[in-house]
């Protein structure tokens, strides 16, 4: 499992790519995203192939954010793969998120979430993160079970006599 450092460099790394496709600041990026993957041939190959890919998708989208929120995990994951087997890649990686913060690439991207709940409907959302709910008070505890009706097939217990009934009455 990936240290929780490289995690949130790769989910940053991820946010400037898809932050940059279809910008003005794609070539630059999209090189740069490539050159991490120096170590393999075929590896740059295939990754410049899902580069062109998925800015040719973004570019041709009628939502293109809709498509980046759907890209960003994808460049999470590749990014935190090439993190894991390649440790080098760490500055390098940093230093385009750096880049990409200062505006410096253009991909910091511009992110729009609309989130609504009707009637007692409740909303839990994240863009590119993890969401936790533990929800306490009353209104959350669990229903009670259902009481089982009594079997059919067993006769209904007749009431004990009480204490103060005599012989043969019935209280």
């Amino acid at each position: 499992m990936l240290e929780a450092a490289a995690a949130a460099l790769a989910l940053a790394g991820g946010t400037a790519v898809v932050g940059a496709m279809a910008t003005d600041a794609w070539q630059a990026t999209r090189d740069r995203v490539i050159a991490l993957f120096h170590r393999d041939p075929d590896e740059q190959r295939a990754v410049a192939a899902q580069l062109d890919g998925n800015n040719a998708l973004v570019a041709g989208a009628e939502d293109d954010e809709r498509v980046r929120a759907a890209l960003l995990p994808v460049w999470r994951l590749q990014l935190e793969a090439l993190l894991a087997h390649q440790a080098d890649a760490r500055q390098a990686l940093g230093e385009l998120v750096a880049e990409a913060r200062a505006g410096g690439t253009g991909a910091s991207p511009r992110w729009t979430q609309t989130n609504t709940a009707h009637d007692n409907g409740r909303v839990y959302a994240s863009l590119g993160g993890d969401v936790h709910v533990h929800p306490t008070g009353p209104e959350h505890a669990p229903a009670p079970l259902p009481v089982p009706a009594p079997d059919a097939r067993e006769p209904a217990s007749e009431p004990h006599p009480g204490p103060d009934a005599g012989p043969g009455e019935r209280r």
